[in-house]
């Protein structure tokens, strides 16, 4: 057998090689170029908890009806809302969620239904307010019905006391007024507080365009079967739930003459 030179040449156009090429030997031997990789980059941002923490603090007694939230949960809220301005006083609209009472069995049913939260502040200038002296408004579920009823040419008028059946019933007093426009283009909204306590009479209107309320009525219509809590009931629904519905001597009366 014919030995091998101590030296190989390297193959080229011109020089042939001795040696049969080895395509493992190719791969494994043969010089890589490596590419730097591009690195990449991450930004994370974090929204800030002031401003959500000044509206907590500025909270009126009315505001905080319902029991709030523990502070692990304060991240995950989303305050919504609409807001009206005009020359003489801005209008917020906000919807408060219902409240739910644990039962025995382990299910929750609505303990009180959420409402709508109007918020009136003065103008203090032009294209300025001053909702340190806002005046707050509650509208449950059936006044939020009727508001959504009136006409062009339609009033209603409002009455709410927040100690009612409390040692300070008729210390405050709150009419809340919705009287259509001279021109049939919309209503103006005139809240009264008369409030002892703070020895505060003050009186707060603004007129609400035709179109405003457009956008009003479909926000109020989105938001009912929230505040009435039908999602939390309709997230509970389950294909297998309907087979229970199958034995009639468990049923009730109404259900009995809903299959009639």
């Amino acid at each position: 057998m014919p030995t091998l030179p101590s030296q190989i040449p390297l193959h080229s156009a011109t020089t042939p090689s001795l040696v049969p090429q080895n395509p493992l030997r190719s791969r494994i031997f043969a010089p890589q170029i490596l590419l730097p990789r591009k690195k990449q980059l991450h930004v994370c941002c974090r929204r800030s908890d002031y401003f959500d923490q000044q509206r907590i603090a500025s909270r009126t007694p009315e505001e905080n009806s319902f029991t709030s939230p523990s502070p692990g949960t304060l991240a995950n809220r989303v305050y919504a809302g609409y807001t009206i301005y005009k020359g003489k006083a801005a209008l917020a609209v906000e919807p408060k969620p219902p409240e739910f009472a644990p039962l025995d069995s382990g299910a929750f049913k609505v303990s009180k239904e959420g409402y709508i939260l109007l918020q009136f502040a003065p103008a203090s200038g032009t294209r300025q307010y001053d909702w340190n002296r806002k005046q707050v408004f509650s509208l449950s579920v059936g006044e939020i019905g009727t508001l959504m009823g009136l006409g062009a040419k339609d009033a209603c008028e409002f009455f709410h006391d927040p100690f009612k059946g409390k040692s300070e019933e008729g210390k405050v007093r709150k009419f809340l007024k919705v009287e259509p426009l001279p021109d049939g283009n919309g209503h103006f909204f005139n809240l009264s507080v008369q409030n002892r306590l703070m020895n505060v009479d003050e009186s707060i209107y603004i007129p609400i365009a035709k179109s405003e309320l457009i956008i009003l009525n479909s926000a109020f219509n989105f938001i009912l079967p929230y505040l009435l809590g039908w999602h939390a009931f309709a997230d509970t629904i389950k294909p297998e739930d309907s087979s229970r519905n199958n034995f009639t001597s468990s049923r009730s009366g109404a259900e009995l003459e809903w299959g009639r």
